[in-house]
């Protein structure tokens, strides 16, 4: 990674110099502390703005992070937009969701950069598996727990599985490019892959 110049004092207002500083700050600070243990106050203060700033270009922590590693949507809108289909066909909808992401030329080059970053850079498999696992999977595993009344730790599990299933998937589409799963229509991965999900997420 290379060296950024010294955070100018004082606080700035916003311009695109400041939003790519921010970024730049963000990528240090997830690099070097993970997902979970970094703050959007402190992202803030080493960028010499106002936090109010950091939320005004970006929702949350989790898309500043998505942002952060190329990620083409808001996580909590992907989850929304799964959650609010019929409880029933959630596994298929979180497929589809995240192959419709990744399948275009655009998507697939960002997912690939993402996982070689996870494998080859210190720090980046951390934060990579603390946002797939709790911001995306864990979302959604955990809304359902509270619908279906099922306890948190099989939900955690679950939603783990359902994490490792989906990145698996795409491993092997995007990244080692195995011709079966290269050549497959996104139609019957979602037939194949949406039961699997809808087992690990909602339970028996």
């Amino acid at each position: 990674m290379s060296a950024r110049p010294p955070a100018r004092r004082g606080r700035r207002g916003g311009d695109a110099d400041t939003r790519a500083e921010i970024l730049a700050v963000a990528l240090e600070h997830f690099a070097a502390k993970g997902y979970d243990a970094t703050s959007l106050r402190g992202i803030a203060r080493e960028a010499g703005v106002d936090p109010a700033l950091v939320h005004h270009y970006f929702e949350g922590k989790s898309a500043l992070f998505a942002e952060v590693i190329g990620m083409p949507a808001d996580p909590a809108a992907l989850v929304s937009q799964v959650l609010a289909g019929p409880q029933e066909h959630v596994g298929e909808a979180l497929a589809r969701t995240f192959l419709s992401v990744w399948d275009p030329p655009e998507g697939r080059m960002r997912f690939q950069g993402v996982i070689r970053a996870a494998v080859g850079f210190e720090g980046a498999s951390r934060m990579v598996q603390e946002f797939v696992v709790r911001e995306i999977f864990g979302r959604v595993a955990g809304e359902l727990a509270v619908r279906t009344a099922r306890r948190a730790d099989d939900a955690a599990l679950g939603a783990g599985l359902a994490a490792a299933q989906v990145v698996g998937v795409g491993l092997l589409r995007y990244v080692l490019e195995v011709p079966a799963l290269v050549d497959v229509e996104v139609d019957e991965l979602v037939a194949r892959l949406g039961p699997v999900l809808q087992q690990h997420l909602v339970g028996g």
